[in-house]
Parts: structure tokens; C-alpha cells; sequence
């Protein structure tokens, strides 16, 4: 991974600011939400990766064992299905297509798999429950120019983080990757 660099922890004040940077995002507008959504992702990454610790180390302690198993079997559908992605055609192809309804089939293969296994509640509380609080504050968040500088960098490939690998690795940035490829070529023809 060279050339990973790890997204600063932003400051308490601008994670969680006042009620007036907070707003319910426009639902009938799915690209600007979406928009936000990963935009907040990256630029308070190392935040939600500092929140999503804590909630597993306390759902750790209480259940070491269910909580080891959980994020193993939750690591093996991911890294399973991130493979088949790649190299299956028709799974390559659902992905492009319908990125955010291939999380989701991850995440419910995940949680059939606990279930057989007797660890929902800790899937629940140690897995979903914090990616729940994260897609939250992300949707409510709203950007600052900071951010949308920072996100703009990690686009176009000058800075690579975390959180832009996983994206990737999600199709979560093609469109924007081709929305800044279709602005940077109109103005290279004018």
C-alpha cells in the first residue's frame, strides 16, 4: 500500500458541530445525497474508523468470541465478494450497476451466515450498529470547502487513504471519477 496516507482526525467542533451544519438530505435528489455521503466518508474517515473501534471493543468485551467470529465472517464475505467482483462477469457487472444493492447483499450474506452460527446480536450490535451511526452522520453532515478540496484530491489520485480504497473497491467513486473526467476534458476543448 504505498503511497497510503491516513486521513487526520478532525477536530470534535468540526465533526460535530453546531444544529446549523447538520440538514436532512434531499431524498428525491439520490446523487447529491450520495454525494455527501461519500464525501463525508472520506474526509471524517479517520473519525468514523475512531467510533467504529470503540463500538467493537465494547461489544468485544462483552462478547470476545461472537465478536471475533462476526468480523471474520463479515472480513471472508467481503474479501469474497470484492474477489468474485473482480472476477466474475455477471457479479462485476451487478456491482457497476447497483453498488449501494451490493453492500447490502454483503452485509445480508454476512448476517445469514451469523445466524447459523448463533451471532446476529453481535452482528447487530458490533458491526451494523456502528456503519448505522456512520451512514447517519454522514447523511447529515453537511460539507465544508474543506472538505470537498480534500475529496477532490483523493478523486483525482494525488492521495490515496483507507476509506478511498475501500470505496473503490465498492464502485463507490466511479461516477465522481467520470464526472471530473468529463469536466477536466470540456475544458481542455475549450
Amino acid at each position: 500500500m504505498a503511497g497510503m496516507a491516513i486521513a487526520p482526525l478532525r477536530p470534535w467542533e468540526d465533526f460535530f458541530p453546531s444544529v446549523d451544519r447538520f440538514s436532512k438530505p434531499d431524498v428525491s435528489d439520490l446523487s447529491k445525497w450520495n454525494n455527501r455521503v461519500i464525501s463525508n466518508l472520506l474526509y471524517y474517515q479517520t473519525n468514523y474508523f475512531a467510533a467504529a473501534i470503540v463500538v467493537c471493543l465494547i461489544v468485544g468485551v462483552l462478547n470476545p468470541l461472537g465478536m471475533f467470529l462476526g468480523g471474520a465472517v463479515v472480513a471472508l464475505v467481503f474479501m469474497g465478494s470484492v474477489w468474485a467482483g473482480e472476477n466474475q462477469t455477471m457479479i462485476k457487472n451487478f456491482k457497476r450497476k447497483n453498488p449501494t444493492l451490493f453492500v447490502v447483499a454483503v452485509m445480508g450474506i454476512s448476517y445469514f451466515l451469523l445466524s447459523l452460527c448463533g451471532g446476529v446480536m453481535v452482528f447487530l450490535f458490533g458491526i451494523t450498529f456502528p456503519m448505522l451511526l456512520i451512514l447517519i452522520h454522514a447523511s447529515l453532515r453537511l460539507r465544508t470547502m474543506k472538505n470537498k478540496l480534500e475529496n477532490k484530491i483523493e478523486v483525482v489520485g494525488l492521495k490515496k487513504t483507507p476509506m478511498g480504497v475501500i470505496m473503490d473497491l465498492l464502485d463507490q467513486q466511479e461516477e465522481k471519477v467520470n464526472k471530473i473526467q468529463d469536466f477536466l476534458e470540456s475544458k481542455l476543448k475549450d
